[in-house]
């Protein structure tokens, strides 16, 4: 399956433990959303506007919650295309408070910066959407700092950029963290002996295994904001598998993603649907800390959102905690 995101099976984990899901999920659309008057909001990666039959997951999360409300900020690290996202959200929802800030997830310095610019505008942060993520390309690639690009972009970044902004979201209205996994994830593995596959890179491998490392996050995030007292809800979604530009800018055209993407188009659901997962798991109050959400429809590649699947190798919690304890260790984020 191409991996524009998605998820596996039925079932939420809080706790450390596994917990069924509800008997009933509704049939949730944007509409659904509720008043996010007040709320301070980043969405990472959010300039994706429609383009070409394609467009971003990020762009109709910030869309929609500054529809409903919010105070929007679009973090990503093309300036040209952000402010133009920032522009367009604006014409369709003219009295939107939303702006642009540069954030490199890929870079630890320009997290850092990102989070010294963001307090300026307040103390607090009600919602953090860790939507940004790079599908890898066929050759490895590694960040400015030296880690694996799709390491250092999907997992380590989001990370770090959680644990920072950490004092803002204490100080927010029933602050939530959403991180981004795919279905993918279930095939992925955590080599903690090659993390930056420096000794066997491939770039599919790559992606699963950082979606993976992204529901390990949400759970360990969950679990120490229960143990700690944060009072951070953290949760994660996928979003099935959705028309976006993430496989032409990492593996390309070529690639058996790209040969998918081409050749089988009733694979991928409309992006504005695909996002709904990651908006039922920011806003609703249906979604619990430790779930994870995705679509509802055949094999999970579309549909509305609701409870799924957490896969078999996502369920050991010390697990969480180590793969948690390196990445603070290599990011030198507490």
């Amino acid at each position: 399956m191409s991996a524009v995101g998605a998820s596996a099976g039925l079932v939420g984990v809080a706790a450390g433990r596994a917990t069924a899901p509800g008997t009933e999920t509704p049939d949730w659309t944007a509409a659904d959303i509720p008043p996010q008057t007040g709320r301070r909001v980043v969405v990472t990666g959010a300039n994706g506007y429609p383009q070409d039959g394609r467009s971003g997951l990020g762009y109709h999360q910030a869309l929609a919650l500054a529809l409903a409300g919010a105070d929007v900020t679009i973090a990503s690290r093309n300036q040209e295309r952000g402010e133009e996202a920032v522009r367009r959200i604006r014409a369709t929802a003219p009295t939107a408070t939303v702006r642009f800030e540069r954030l490199d997830l890929a870079d630890l310095r320009s997290i850092t910066a990102f989070v010294e610019r963001l307090r300026i505008h307040g103390d607090r942060l009600d919602l953090l959407i860790n939507n940004a993520g790079v599908m890898a390309r066929r050759q490895r690639e590694v960040s400015v700092d030296g880690f694996e690009r799709t390491f250092a972009t999907n997992a380590l970044g989001p990370f770090a950029l959680s644990a920072q902004l950490r004092p803002l979201l204490r100080n927010g209205v029933e602050p939530r963290i959403v991180w981004m996994s795919s279905s993918r994830g279930s095939g992925g593995a955590v080599d903690f002996d090659d993390l930056q596959k420096e000794r066997a890179y491939d770039h599919a491998r790559a992606y699963d295994d950082t979606k993976l490392g992204n529901l390990l996050l949400a759970f360990e995030c969950d679990r120490r904001s229960r143990a700690l007292g944060w009072r951070i809800t953290s949760v994660a979604a996928h979003p099935g598998v959705a028309r976006t530009n993430i496989v032409l800018d990492g593996p390309g055209p070529d690639s058996a993603e790209g040969w998918r993407f081409r050749y089988l188009p009733v694979m991928f659901q409309d992006p504005a649907q695909g996002a709904l997962p990651i908006l039922y798991a920011a806003t609703s109050p249906q979604a619990n800390g430790g779930g994870y959400y995705g679509p509802q429809g055949i094999g999970e590649i579309r549909g509305l959102p609701g409870v799924t699947a957490v896969p078999d190798n996502a369920r050991d919690p010390r697990l969480w905690s180590a793969y948690w304890e390196t990445l603070q260790r290599l990011s030198g984020t507490s």
